[in-house]
């Protein structure tokens, strides 16, 4: 029964945290999905076109020092002539072309193949890189590709937002940024943040929300965020013990098939990973807060993933 009534608790938790979080998960359409190869080929050219067309004011971030923000960030459009051509990039010493300037990579996400793009105006001055699975602190402006309107924001840093319940082209992005190096809380209680990760993410649909989007957006729309990175917070999203990046156990950074026991519940959702009837965090014998180093005995399999070790820290 203990175990039960700790089990729906995670459960209640979890999914009114995930329900808060932005930019997240899709909402649901009846719209029929396309082939998701078929429309990242559509997307790419999208967005490639969208990186050939615009440009930033790259000499207005120069890396002096400056504690730059998102909103520094300048993303124009190329001028055009009377009959809708492209003229040449207006000031080339201020200005520069996104597709001269982004970081181009490669992920592969519910089987099919995608390229995202970044431009990274700092990397973070702080030690932590986020996990995919962290409570990220930061700042954000999402602007639609299809029409270069704001369609969302965040400018509070102080709620924090799960990234496993955001949109995978997050998952993918953030972690490849650092925290700021450090902050300070005024007597307001406001918080600045020195040397915070900035960037810009270009994401395709299939990285978004791409046939279920929310409202404010069309199917397969592709999307451009810019953010401010300050902190993270590694999560555990079951209070068992192990941080939920670490029950990742094929490391394929999606934790929700990574079931020990096989009862339809992930690990990182599962205080009794094993399913031997002693709690996970029970299972750290040595009470060092990290039961995954326990082998009873000693086949190589932690006491917390193996149901033939069943000894617990609260044994008399």
């Amino acid at each position: 029964m203990m175990k039960l009534q700790n089990s729906l608790i995670v459960v209640v938790l979890l999914v009114a945290m995930l329900a808060s979080c932005k930019p997240d998960d899709a909402e649901v359409s009846l719209v029929p999905e396309a082939d998701r190869t078929e429309q990242q080929v559509k997307d790419r050219d999208s967005i490639i076109s969208y990186l050939e067309t615009h440009y930033y004011n790259a000499g207005d971030l120069v890396d002096d020092g400056t504690d730059y923000s998102i909103d520094d960030i300048i993303i124009t459009e190329l001028p055009q002539d009377d009959e809708g051509n492209y003229l040449p990039l207006p000031d080339p010493d201020t200005n520069t072309l996104l597709i001269d300037a982004v970081e181009t990579h490669f992920t592969t996400f519910e089987e099919a193949d995608y390229e995202y793009y970044i431009l990274r105006i700092n990397q973070g001055e702080g030690e932590y890189s986020p996990n995919f699975s962290d409570d990220i602190r930061l700042v954000y402006s999402g602007i639609n590709i299809e029409d270069g309107e704001i369609f969302d924001s965040a400018i509070n840093p102080n709620a924090p937002f799960d990234m496993l319940g955001l949109i995978q082209g997050w998952r993918n992005v953030i972690p490849q940024f650092n925290v700021a190096s450090e902050f300070v809380v005024n007597e307001d209680g406001t918080v600045d943040y020195s040397g915070s990760g900035l960037g810009v993410m270009f994401i395709p649909s299939g990285l978004a929300y791409f046939a279920s989007p929310p409202f404010g957006l069309g199917v397969y729309d592709n999307l451009v965020f810019k953010f401010e990175l300050y902190q993270a917070d590694a999560n555990d999203h079951d209070g068992d013990g192990i941080l939920t990046h670490l029950e990742d156990l094929n490391n394929n950074e999606d934790v929700n098939d990574d079931d020990t026991d096989g009862d339809n519940v992930p690990n990182f959702f599962d205080p009794d990973d094993d399913g031997d009837g002693v709690l996970t965090i029970y299972e750290d014998l040595d009470g060092d807060g990290d039961p995954s180093n326990d082998d009873s005995d000693g086949d190589g399999i932690p006491n917390y993933l193996d149901e033939d070790s069943t000894e617990s820290n609260q044994d008399s």
